[in-house]
C-alpha cells in the first residue's frame, strides 16, 4: 500500500458525499480521490467540485483503496464490482452488509480491532452504524472488566435510512405543522420508511427474521460478536426509528464479569480514543443527537450502576450515524492501510 494512494469513492449519496468531506476534513494523503457512480456528472462538496465518472471495471485502473459507500444486494456496487476492483490491484473497504459476516473479510472499527486489517484478502467490511458506536464505548469495559450481557435500545435517525427516509420526515412534519391535517397523522407522497416517522417512533429497522427480531437487531449481535472476538457475550437488542434527522442515541445496558464502578468506567472511557464522555446530570448534561452531528468521535454519558442488578450498568450512547457510523469509521480504516 502507497502512502499516497489512489482512492476511489463509489456511490455519491448521503454517505459518499460524507465520504468525499471527511477525506478531505481529515487530510487524507491521497494522490488521488476519483468519484464514481452509476452515471457521471459533476457534484460540489462544500466548495469543491468532483468529477463523477460512470462507474465500470476499467474506472479502477490504479485504484488503491476504493471506498463502497454501501448499495446493498446482488445488483448493488459492492457485488457487482468489489471483487473486480480487487482484481485490479485495490483493497476494498465496503460500507454495506454484503461481506460483513464472510470468514475471510475483517469487519474492523479501528479504535478497537484496527489491527484486524492485516488479514484482510482483499475486502475489508466496514460494521452497521449502530454496532460501530456500541462497540468503541462497550470494547475498553469488556477488556477490563469482561461483558457478560448487552441489553440494547438504539433510537436511529432518518438519515441511517437514507435521503429519501429524511425527506419523508420534512415532508410529514411540515404537513402537520401547516395544518394540513387536523391530527398527527400524515399522508404524503414521498413514503420510503414503513411507518410515518413525524410525531412518531416504530419499532422496525430492516425485515423481521428469526426469533421475531429484526435484521438489525441481528446486525448487532453478530457483528458485536465478530469485532470484540468474543462469541460469548449475550447481546439482545430492540431497534426502533425515531424523528431525528442525523445521530444515533442508544441505550445501552451491560453485566460485567468483574466488579467495577460507575466512577472507574468514567475514567476509563475519558481516556479511550474516539470516545468524549458528557455526563454531568447536575447541570443536565449528556450526548444529544443534536449536538453530535458533523463530530467523529461516539458520546458517553449517564453512566450508572443497576442498583438490583450485581455489576450491572447503564450507558446512553450518541453518534453521527453518517460520520462515525459510516463515513469516518471507513476513512479511518483506510488510514489503518496506509501506516
Amino acid at each position: 500500500m502507497r502512502k499516497t494512494p489512489v482512492v476511489a469513492v463509489i456511490g455519491v449519496g448521503a454517505v459518499g458525499i460524507e465520504m468525499l468531506r471527511v477525506l478531505k476534513q481529515r487530510n487524507f494523503p491521497a494522490k488521488e480521490i476519483r468519484a464514481l457512480a452509476r452515471s457521471a456528472r459533476d457534484i460540489e462538496v462544500d466548495g469543491q467540485k468532483y468529477p463523477v465518472k460512470a462507474i465500470s471495471p476499467e474506472a479502477f485502473d490504479g485504484v488503491d483503496i476504493a471506498l463502497f459507500a454501501g448499495t446493498e444486494g446482488e445488483k448493488g456496487a459492492a457485488v457487482t464490482y468489489a471483487k473486480e476492483a480487487v482484481k485490479r490491484g485495490a483493497v476494498v473497504i465496503d460500507n454495506g452488509a454484503d461481506f460483513r459476516m464472510e470468514k475471510d473479510v475483517p469487519l474492523v472499527v479501528p479504535e478497537v480491532n484496527g489491527k484486524d486489517v492485516k488479514k484482510h484478502k482483499g475486502i475489508i467490511a466496514n460494521p452497521n452504524c449502530s454496532t460501530i458506536q456500541m462497540v468503541v464505548a462497550l470494547a475498553p469495559i469488556h477488556k477490563k472488566a469482561g461483558i457478560r450481557r448487552i441489553i440494547v435500545t438504539t433510537l436511529q435517525a432518518s438519515s441511517g435510512a437514507g435521503k429519501s427516509a429524511v425527506e419523508q420526515l420534512n415532508e410529514e412534519v411540515t404537513a402537520i405543522c401547516a395544518g394540513r391535517f387536523c391530527s398527527v397523522h400524515a399522508k404524503v407522497e414521498n413514503r420510503s420508511m414503513p411507518q410515518q416517522l413525524a410525531y412518531n417512533v416504530f419499532p422496525q429497522i430492516g425485515g423481521f427474521a428469526e426469533d421475531d427480531y429484526t435484521s438489525e437487531e441481528w446486525k448487532l449481535v453478530k457483528e458485536t460478536h465478530k469485532i470484540m472476538h468474543d462469541d460469548r457475550i449475550k447481546v439482545s437488542a430492540t431497534t426502533v426509528r425515531v424523528p431525528v434527522r442525523t445521530g444515533h442515541s442508544e441505550s445501552v445496558y451491560i453485566e460485567t464479569a468483574k466488579p467495577i464502578s460507575p466512577g472507574a468506567v468514567k475514567k476509563l472511557l475519558a481516556k479511550s480514543p474516539g470516545i468524549i464522555l458528557v455526563d454531568d446530570t447536575k447541570s443536565g448534561l449528556y450526548p444529544m443527537p443534536k449536538d453530535v452531528e458533523g463530530r467523529d468521535e461516539t458520546f458517553v454519558g449517564r453512566i450508572r450502576r443497576d442498583p438490583f442488578v450485581k455489576n450491572g450498568m447503564w450507558l446512553w450512547v450518541v453518534a453521527d450515524n453518517l460520520r462515525k457510523g459510516a463515513a469516518t469509521n471507513a476513512v479511518q480504516i483506510a488510514e489503518e492501510l496506509i501506516k
